[in-house]
């Protein structure tokens, strides 16, 4: 089965960034497959590259990029929900003449219109978070 997957929720404020982790790793695991990961509203925090949680806790930002990386898993950060919330990638930091970026290598920054498509490629499109 062909799965895509929306996470709204950001990573140690709400527990939908772990519990579609988990459900990714056990689809994967199961012989399915992972379409696109969506991530939207405060669920892209999950694509920073500056995540830095304590020592005792879960990187979750990195269990993410390893996962992405490991199983070639597309993964998008809605470019509006991202910017709003001050994740860019070199692209937009050029354009809006900002410092720096903090986007991860692992995601690309797109629009809407990739979660309308991994809802029509996919069997199944699941939400994790509000």
């Amino acid at each position: 089965m062909k799965y895509s997957l929306a996470i709204y929720g950001a990573p140690y404020s709400s527990q939908a960034a772990e519990t579609a982790f988990s459900f990714a790793q056990a689809a994967i695991a199961r012989g399915h497959h992972i379409y696109r990961l969506f991530f939207y509203l405060d669920g892209v925090h999950n694509a920073s590259n500056l995540a830095t949680p304590p020592q005792d806790e879960t990187d979750i930002p990195a269990r993410w990029q390893q996962l992405i990386k490991t199983h070639q898993i597309d993964a998008v950060v809605c470019i509006a929900a991202g910017l709003r919330r001050g994740l860019l990638d070199e692209v937009e930091q050029q354009r809006y003449e900002k410092p720096s970026n903090n986007l991860s290598d692992s995601f690309t920054l797109s629009g809407l219109g990739q979660l309308i498509d991994a809802g029509t490629q996919s069997h199944r499109l699941i939400t994790f978070g509000a």
